[in-house]
C-alpha cells in the first residue's frame, strides 16, 4: 500500500485527479472504474475543470461503476446514474455507450452481474479503480464478511449502511435493502486502486485497513494484498494510524520518478 496524507480533502483529491489524468493521457482509450457518495466528488469537480481548462480528452474512455442500489431507475434522483451523469459524465466527453453502471432494474440479477463482468473483461479490466470507504470498512458495497473472492452480485445492506445513507433519501426506512455492487475479487483485478477517505469518522475504518489483519470483517484491507493500491488521506482520516509518520517520511523522500 502506498499511504498519502494531504492536509485536507481538496489537496487530497487534487492529487487523485493528476493520478487519472495521467493514465488518460498516457492510454486515450483507458478504463476507469467510478464511485458514489460525497468523498469523490472534489476528485470528479477537478477532472471536470481539467478537461475544460487543460483540455482533458475522455471521448475514448470506458467507464464502469462500482455499485447501484436495486429498484431504484436511473432517473431516480438518488440513484447512482443520476448522481454520476449530474456530477461527473454529464460534463465532460465520455461518450454515453461507453459508460456502465449496474442495472438496479435488471429482472434477471444473477446474469446482469455476470455480464458486468463480461463487459469489463472485454473492455480489457480497469486501469483506475476509484474506492471510497465505509464507516465499517465496506467497500463498493462489500459489506463486512463479504467473500474475498467475490464478483459482482448482490448484497443486503447492513443497518449502519443505511442509516449513513439515510440523509440522502430523507429517512432510514426510505435506503433500499439490496445493492448490485463489484465484489472484492473483481476490484482486485484492477491495475490501479485509488481509495479516498476524509474525515475522524472514517479513521478507524482506515487504521484497521492499513494496519490491521485481512479480514473479510474489514472488506478494504483486502487491499493490502493488491500490487498498486494507493490511499489517499486528508489528516483527519490518518489520525489512528500509528505508524503516520513514516507513511509521511516514505512519501517525502521518493525519487522523483516514484512521485505522483
Amino acid at each position: 500500500m502506498e499511504i498519502l496524507i494531504r492536509p485536507d480533502a481538496d489537496q487530497a483529491s487534487r492529487l487523485a485527479a493528476r493520478i487519472v489524468a495521467r493514465t488518460v493521457r498516457q492510454n486515450p482509450r483507458a478504463v476507469l472504474g467510478f464511485a458514489t457518495g460525497q468523498t469523490p466528488l472534489p476528485l470528479y469537480r477537478e477532472l471536470v475543470r481539467m478537461h475544460r481548462e487543460d483540455g482533458l480528452d475522455f471521448s475514448a474512455v470506458t467507464s464502469f461503476n462500482l455499485d447501484e442500489y436495486v429498484g431504484l431507475a436511473p432517473s431516480h434522483p438518488q440513484s447512482y446514474h443520476a448522481a454520476m451523469w449530474a456530477n461527473l459524465f454529464g460534463r465532460i466527453n465520455i461518450a454515453p455507450e461507453r459508460v456502465f453502471i449496474p442495472d438496479g432494474l435488471a429482472v434477471d440479477i444473477p446474469a446482469a452481474c455476470r455480464a458486468y463482468e463480461e463487459s469489463i473483461r472485454k473492455a480489457g479490466g480497469i486501469d483506475v479503480q476509484i474506492l471510497g470507504i465505509g464507516t465499517d470498512g465496506h467497500i463498493g458495497f462489500n459489506e463486512p464478511t463479504s467473500s474475498l473472492a467475490s464478483r459482482t452480485r448482490i448484497k443486503t445492506l447492513t443497518a449502519q449502511t443505511r442509516r449513513d445513507n439515510a440523509e440522502f433519501f430523507g429517512g432510514e426506512y426510505k435506503v433500499p435493502h439490496h445493492v448490485i455492487t463489484m465484489g472484492l475479487g473483481t476490484i482486485l483485478e484492477a491495475r490501479t486502486c485509488l481509495l479516498l477517505a476524509f474525515g475522524k469518522t472514517k479513521a478507524a475504518a482506515v487504521a484497521k485497513t492499513v494496519e490491521g489483519p485481512v479480514t473479510a470483517m474489514v472488506p478494504a484491507s483486502v487491499l493490502q494484498l493488491h500490487q498498486r493500491a494507493i490511499l489517499l488521506l486528508d489528516e483527519d482520516a490518518a489520525s489512528e494510524l500509528e505508524r503516520a509518520d513514516y507513511y509521511r517520511f516514505v512519501d517525502a523522500n521518493k525519487p522523483d520518478w516514484q512521485k505522483p
